[in-house]
């Protein structure tokens, strides 16, 4: 893995040539990006799409990764990246009327996990200070709308 400025461990795990196309996948991958590993096992447990089976696998994989070759444990990890890219594309010919052919794409995608170690910051959790705000002004007055009607009611009065 390459370098970075901070000391966390990262964990990738990568499975190719999954038969669904790379759109299908990023919908089930945005759900997931940036949550911790038992809540993203959540989300994919009862997710509807298909590719959230196979995003779960490498999800597996990934953990096993950690726990095996880092000594990590697997349910205080992040998901810090997740993505989906374009495989090869098979593809295949369907008959139609008249000798014509219609074309028929069958996509494939590489889905890529990336799992870190949850930052120290965030482990503590101190309770938020409650910082003293001036006033507000009054929302009507703030807006341009609300200012603009202020004063065709004065011109008209």
């Amino acid at each position: 893995m390459a370098v970075t400025q901070d000391d966390r461990m990262r964990v990738r795990a990568q499975a190719k040539w999954v038969r669904t196309s790379a759109r299908k996948a990023r919908l089930v991958l945005d759900h997931i990006r940036g949550r911790s590993v038992p809540e993203a096992r959540t989300i994919l447990a009862f997710t509807q799409r298909a590719a959230a089976t196979d995003i779960e696998k490498v999800l597996r994989s990934a953990v096993a990764n950690a726990e095996a070759n880092h000594g990590l444990d697997g349910d205080e990890l992040v998901v810090e990246a997740a993505f989906a890219d374009e495989g090869p594309t098979l593809k295949r010919w369907k008959p139609r009327a008249r000798g014509r052919v219609n074309r028929i794409n069958k996509r494939t995608c590489h889905v890529t996990l990336v799992l870190a170690e949850v930052p120290e910051e965030n482990t503590r959790r101190r309770p938020r200070k409650q910082a003293e705000t001036p006033a507000s002004p009054p929302v009507e007055e703030s807006t341009p709308k609300a200012t603009t009607r202020r004063r065709k009611k004065e011109a008209v009065a």
